[in-house]
């Protein structure tokens, strides 16, 4: 799950590592979270060590009587200079800078920021860790936009280049399925809706 909604999220903001707590829409959705799951037989409840999700997750490993496990690799793309700044704002103030990274060369980090094959890595290596450690099992990961965007391209096979057309909305559900030798993702629920075929 991505993490409940943050006053930055409505303000179209670039959060990546700034520490930003849910607004009361997000405390909310963090709790309707608790029942979406209720029939899920969670194993184990992981989240970015970000603010905003460790409130996500909180009251789901709470009502389940589990620990929850903080896990720094989760932690949304770091964007650099352009964190706190709208996206008109960050084009105004580093118009160079933002040229590249609308270009989505995978290699490019924002200044201060990091590339998304940093991202990517970090991301896919932790899932990779945790489904080691709870193989069989279901397990709650709650995280950010940008890491969900590399799930999913990866489950899917979809290059950084290719624009994303898979919508990240807030608190919603995603069904990611590991299978070994690899890890292999496959994608089976998107948004809270089926994922459709690959």
């Amino acid at each position: 799950m991505r993490h409940g909604e943050t006053a930055w999220n409505v303000e179209g903001r670039i959060q990546g590592h700034t520490d930003t707590p849910l607004s009361e829409r997000g405390l909310a959705q963090a709790q309707e979270l608790v029942l979406v799951l209720r029939e899920e037989p969670i194993a184990a409840v992981y989240s970015s060590d970000l603010g905003r999700a460790r409130e996500t997750a909180a009251p789901l490993a709470r009502e389940r009587g589990l620990a929850l496990q903080i896990e720094p690799r989760l932690r949304e793309r770091g964007f650099g200079l352009f964190e706190g700044h709208t996206y008109d704002e960050a084009q105004a103030r580093w118009p160079a800078e933002y040229a590249i990274w609308q270009r989505r060369e995978p290699a490019y980090a924002v200044p201060g920021g990091e590339s998304y094959l940093e991202l990517r890595s970090r991301v896919l290596a932790s899932l990779a860790a945790i489904a080691a450690a709870h193989d069989g099992a279901t397990v709650a990961v709650i995280t950010h936009g940008g890491v969900l965007d590399a799930v999913f391209r990866a489950a899917r096979g979809i290059p950084w280049e290719v624009p994303r057309s898979h919508r990240l909305p807030n608190a919603a559900v995603n069904r990611v399925d590991v299978a070994w030798p690899g890890p292999r993702l496959s994608v089976t629920r998107w948004a809270g809706e089926p994922a459709g075929p690959v």
